[in-house]
């Protein structure tokens, strides 16, 4: 019986797209794009893998501007610094809102957050109380002693290997040092890999990611999307990931609600704040724990994989180019050779893992498409039309390997970089892995010191080997996992041999 009504509803809803498409096609100048089939337009073509790299692909054949029809939903696809541009600043205003999509909305108590809430007064306001009490430079700074001293801790596990010259799984470790980097700055906790409460809590991270990279069928056919989200089980799993986090924040809050909690007078971290602002209602919008739990999720997506991905593409491409692994080695070294530590005050005299830590973003930025955008309503561009409530998607990886902005652009060169004035901050539309614009990463500068301070201690403290029986070719960066934040598919083992202080 259920078969029955999907079919029946299948064939009614393609009828209303013929006709529709009949009615509109004439009048609508859009950009060009592949031929899609009926109802389902352009799904069929996506691919399975590396949906920025077969983007990329398509429009080299159709253009920066690339006009697909994901059932029925119309997608436009950015890909080259002129057209992010006009996307991301000249245009902004009019694409900077985010589209609703099943599992994000689900994730962040029905668009409550700041990454994904559409744009909008409620945005705003969001927006100013992050800018303010999360992501000021005043809180970033507050968070140093917690990123050095994680760093810290992870340097002194790899020199235990370095001892026994055994490899170190540097995936794993990095990926230990930013979620418990995040989470003592969120609310004041550690976790170590191995925990239980811990390893779960990275699974539903990992859960999440999937479940954001997953295409839902009711945000592509919102008439009927539904039963067949149903049917193949995604709602079902999308309800049990929500289920479990929002048990996970509800203990948190509860442990910080408590007046009997240790240490209640301590102040300072994230959920502190938030709670701070709960409870007096210093701003124009009255913060709910929903709204606090939405803006814990944005923390906790975007801070704990994105970091330690960043660091291990950066240290795959130096261990596949040794001349640009020397460079980095003997500017930090040259520096701070005789120091125990190299801190977040020495990282900003560091110039070439600056550009070293650029160009790994050039060519594999950490969410290769960035987030979703959506107009917020008709408008022109590039001599085409773009229709109301378009996804917007930005292929910053296509933009990063642009022959018009880049001389040998498949080449990890981090000179390229050295007396340049590109930055990462949104200004340089050639290099924006961040975003641009009013939808700009807000975490931007804490993940960059993340990023450079680990990268430099790495460097300073060890050289590096490959494992007994491999050779750098055996990297493959080639293969990796999909999802908001493509990585590598095997785990970076690398053996770390102690570096002697003071040795020239």
């Amino acid at each position: 019986m259920a078969l029955v009504f999907l079919i029946l509803s299948l064939s009614i809803f393609l009828l209303f797209l013929l006709i529709k498409r009949n009615k509109t096609a004439k009048k609508a100048c859009l950009p060009p794009g592949p031929v899609g089939l009926p109802f389902i337009g352009n799904l069929h073509q996506l691919g399975n893998s590396n949906l920025h790299e077969h983007l990329w692909r398509l429009s080299q054949k159709h253009g920066p501007l690339m006009y697909l029809r994901l059932g029925s939903r119309p997608t436009l696809i950015v890909s080259s610094a002129k057209m992010a541009r006009e996307i991301m600043k000249t245009r902004d205003l009019e694409f900077c809102s985010r589209p609703v999509l099943t599992a994000t909305n689900k994730i962040t108590y029905n668009g409550l957050d700041l990454a994904f809430a559409p744009y909008g007064d409620y945005w705003r306001e969001v927006r100013k109380i992050c800018a303010v009490h999360v992501f000021s430079s005043i809180r970033v700074q507050s968070f140093r002693s917690i990123r050095e001293d994680e760093v810290s801790r992870t340097i002194e596990k790899i020199s235990k290997s370095a001892l026994a010259s055994k490899p170190f799984n540097l995936t794993t470790e990095m990926v230990s040092l930013t979620s418990t980097a995040i989470c003592r700055a969120a609310f004041g906790k550690t976790y170590e890999i191995g925990g239980s409460d811990t390893n779960r809590f990275l699974e539903l991270l990992v859960e999440t990611q999937a479940m954001i990279s997953n295409p839902f069928f009711s945000d592509y056919f919102p008439c009927w999307g539904w039963l067949a989200d149903k049917l193949t089980g995604m709602s079902y799993r999308l309800g049990k990931i929500f289920e479990e986090f929002d048990a996970f924040y509800n203990g948190i809050i509860d442990d910080n609600l408590c007046p009997n909690r240790p240490n209640p007078e301590r102040e300072g971290t994230i959920l502190d704040v938030l709670l701070q602002i709960y409870k007096d209602g210093s701003f124009k919008l009255q913060l709910t724990l929903e709204h606090i739990k939405a803006i814990l999720t944005d923390i906790f997506l975007a801070g704990t994989d994105t970091s330690a991905i960043t660091v291990n593409w950066a240290m795959a491409f130096l261990m596949k180019n040794p001349e640009a692994m020397r460079k980095a080695q003997e500017e930090v070294r040259g520096l701070f050779g005789n120091k125990g530590f190299v801190d977040e005050d020495d990282v900003q005299q560091l110039s070439y893992l600056k550009a070293v830590v650029k160009e790994t973003m050039r060519l594999q930025p950490t969410a290769p498409l960035l987030l979703p955008r959506e107009t917020t309503r008709e408008c022109s561009i590039g001599g085409y039309e773009i229709p109301t409530k378009t996804l917007v998607y930005v292929n910053v990886w296509a933009v990063g390997r642009d022959p018009e902005n880049w001389e040998n652009p498949y080449e990890f060169d981090p000179d390229r970089f050295m007396g340049s004035s590109i930055d990462l901050k949104g200004n340089d539309f050639e290099l924006t892995p961040f975003g641009a614009g009013r939808r700009i990463c807000p975490g931007i500068f804490i993940a960059l010191f993340t990023v450079e301070l680990s990268l430099a201690n790495l460097l300073h403290k060890f050289d590096w080997e490959m494992p007994s029986g491999m050779n750098r070719e055996d990297i493959d960066m080639n293969d990796v996992l999909p999802g908001i934040s493509p990585r590598m598919r095997d785990d970076l083992c690398l053996v770390p041999k102690a570096y002697a202080t003071g040795h020239k």
